[in-house]
């Protein structure tokens, strides 16, 4: 499939009541409103495609940039690819989108350490979301490596730009679900915090209470981290 043939599906797609729900978490134009269900069904029509990932992605049309993600191959990226893409991210959906595939990289880890640092806030808000991924997903890393996460989210959450602060959050989250001694870190890491202030816009969505997502995690409930799919979905 061709960029202007992918181009030409998004745009038919897309509603005009999702640009109105996007509008309101903050996503800028220009935009066509697809749902995440039609990108999803559309990348896997698609499959792996680097080339147009990169066409897809330069475009600056969101729907276009969150389907490059998902059909970009992370085995091409380099640590500069990645700095390139994240200088084009323009809200905290996209960057959410592009924390997923950052995360299946081989430069995970350093991204979510350089990345976590920066003062930008979406690329803080994707260092923090990769810090959290690799909580759930990487089973290599020490517990030292997190319980110096918690430390830093402890000492500069409330001084983060806003994102920064709900990714943090997030990433606090998920190190209290991966074991018990970092349960126990995170839920006095919780404790230090108190609550973490975000603006969520005029949208419903609410910051989850870190204690409370860790309790209802070690239960069974699903996990309430760092959103997958779009607000319109």
């Amino acid at each position: 499939m061709t960029f202007g043939e992918v181009m030409n599906r998004l745009e038919a797609m897309g509603t005009a009541q999702n640009r109105k729900v996007y509008a309101r978490h903050g996503v800028p134009e220009p935009m066509f409103g697809v749902s995440y269900a039609s990108l999803e069904a559309l990348a896997r029509q698609i499959g792996v495609d680097q080339p147009l990932a990169e066409r897809l992605w330069a475009s600056g049309n969101h729907d276009a940039q969150v389907l490059a993600t998902r059909v970009a191959d992370p085995a091409r990226f380099g640590r500069r690819d990645l700095d390139l893409w994240a200088r084009a991210l323009s809200s905290h959906v996209l960057t959410d989108a592009f924390s997923v595939l950052a995360g299946r990289t081989a430069h995970v880890r350093i991204k979510a350490d350089a990345w976590g640092r920066a003062r930008g806030e979406w690329k803080g808000q994707a260092g923090w979301n990769l810090v959290a991924y690799l909580a759930l997903r990487d089973r290599s890393l020490d517990d030292a490596y997190f319980a110096e996460r918690l430390e830093q989210i402890v000492a500069d959450i409330h001084d983060r730009p806003n994102r920064v602060r709900h990714a943090m959050n997030g990433a606090l989250i998920a190190i209290g679900v991966r074991n018990a001694r970092l349960e126990g870190l995170a839920l006095e890491a919780a404790r230090r915090i108190g609550p973490v202030e975000v603006d969520h816009g005029d949208t419903t969505c609410q910051t989850p209470d870190a204690a409370g997502s860790i309790a209802k995690a070690k239960k069974g409930a699903p996990r309430r981290g760092r959103p997958r799919r779009s607000p319109a979905s």
